[in-house]
């Protein structure tokens, strides 16, 4: 095998097609359906996105859809929709994107983190459970990196205890788990829909549920234009519509626009990418070192592959750290790879010091009694803590190229097989003084 490129030799990645990553992939149906609304003049209306929301809740078998300006936004409707509120409590996984937490605070409640099940890197059900107290009143369950989340166990758990699920699919559009729809569990579902998603309308989120009194208490927070149609009766002509948030979160019609046509073209790409995807991690997850994040269960799936990681293991490389390898594999021509994935939320002294609106005490604690401490609620999380040091970010492939891809797994094949001479030339760097380059994990 030829010398590494760190060290002198030739890439492994010769051949490159800056096609296989771009996304989304721009069709002239989706050129045509924009501008169409920009002639029209039509960008803040409802009509388009009021058939792109009937087209993707009968997509996932949900009842009710509405369409927001962002997967944050629609993580806040979801909340408000549950009722969450002064003195609740919020369940989240402390490895996930921050829009899954930080709009609890906004409403009033608080949230407590529990960690990651060290396999698929979403809610740990019995991390979950044991951070249940009276106050527990929401748990925010997030598909992560496209993995499903335990849902069998999360729901049992939830439903034990009284608690209302929401669904963070931002990360699983069309991902199954056992066979079943992921955004179909919970009470609520967000979606995060933002160009780097796997289903991917340029900026914008959906909720999706079956009750319509969340989907009216959505309406109300913070779409005053729906809030005629969707009330009726129960709009209170003393206040009129006027949301009760003080938000706005109508998506832009343009986004809808390109909704529309991604869901006629969607599941045929997120099968192409599952093909891709597959054949990559199939064969460097039989490296020594690298193990596949992949779901188990039959019937289940990672859809868009959005994120996607592997995990690292430096005890069976000789103890070769993370960011070394990663230079390694940068070296030899490896694009979009990199250590690690979200910095753990639970770190963040936001959620237990800041005063975010001038209460004058931390927001975590302003409807709680002084002995109530979050900190001590969430507690220690040791996978959370420590996976930043064990995953790798892979490249994220959009089309099955053979060619391409296994010149891509040749350069993990290649810093595998060749670790010692990693190894050797870091201790030699250390003798002489002459470091490479600074690395920690």
């Amino acid at each position: 095998m030829s010398t590494l490129a760190l060290l002198g030799g030739s890439p492994a990645v010769s051949k490159h097609d800056d096609g296989i990553f771009r996304w989304p992939i721009i069709t002239p149906a989706i050129e045509e359906a924009v501008l169409s609304c920009l002639r029209a003049g039509n960008m803040s209306g409802i009509d388009i996105t009021r058939r792109f929301e009937a087209a993707y809740a009968a997509w996932n078998g949900r009842q009710y859809a509405l369409a927001n300006s962002s997967g944050t936004a629609a993580l806040h409707c979801a909340m408000y929709g549950l009722g969450l509120g002064p003195g609740d409590e919020m369940i989240c996984p402390s490895i996930t994107y921050w829009a899954s937490a930080v709009q609890a605070l906004s409403l009033g409640a608080r949230v407590i983190f529990a960690d990651v099940d060290p396999d698929t890197l979403c809610l740990d059900p019995e991390s979950f459970a044991a951070r249940i107290t009276p106050r527990t009143k929401v748990v925010m369950v997030v598909h992560y990196l496209s993995h499903p989340a335990d849902m069998d166990a999360i729901m049992s758990i939830a439903r034990k205890h009284g608690i209302k699920v929401i669904e963070d699919v931002s990360h699983a559009q069309g991902g199954l788990y056992r066979d079943r729809m992921l955004g179909t569990f919970g009470d609520v579902a967000a979606f995060s829909l933002m160009t780097g998603k796997s289903f991917a309308i340029g900026e914008g989120g959906m909720l999706l549920c079956d009750d319509e009194e969340i989907f009216k208490r959505a309406v109300r927070f913070a779409h005053y234009e729906r809030q005629q149609a969707v009330l009726g009766k129960d709009l209170d002509p003393a206040i009129g519509p006027i949301p009760w948030g003080g938000y706005k979160y109508r998506i832009h019609q343009l986004s809808s626009a390109v909704g529309v046509e991604q869901l006629k073209k969607y599941p045929g790409e997120i099968a192409e990418i599952d093909r891709a995807m597959r054949y990559f991690t199939d064969a460097i997850g039989k490296l020594p070192g690298i193990r596949a994040h992949y779901p188990r269960d039959p019937g289940s799936s990672k859809a868009g592959w959005y994120a996607s990681v592997v995990f690292y293991d430096r005890d069976k490389l000789g103890g070769l750290s993370l960011p070394r390898f990663i230079e390694a594999l940068q070296a030899e021509g490896v694009r979009n790879v990199h250590a690690g994935c979200n910095r753990p939320l639970h770190q963040s002294k936001l959620f237990y010091d800041v005063d975010i609106y001038g209460h004058g005490q931390p927001t975590a604690r302003v409807n709680w009694p002084p002995a109530s401490d979050p900190l001590a609620l969430t507690g220690d999380l040791p996978v959370s803590a420590g996976v930043n040091a064990r995953v790798i970010t892979v490249p994220w492939f959009k089309h099955f190229q053979p060619a391409i891809i296994d010149q891509y797994i040749d350069a993990f094949r290649k810093v595998t097989a060749q670790h010692q001479e990693l190894l050797a030339a870091d201790a030699q760097s250390e003798v002489s003084g002459i470091w490479f380059k600074p690395v920690k994990d």
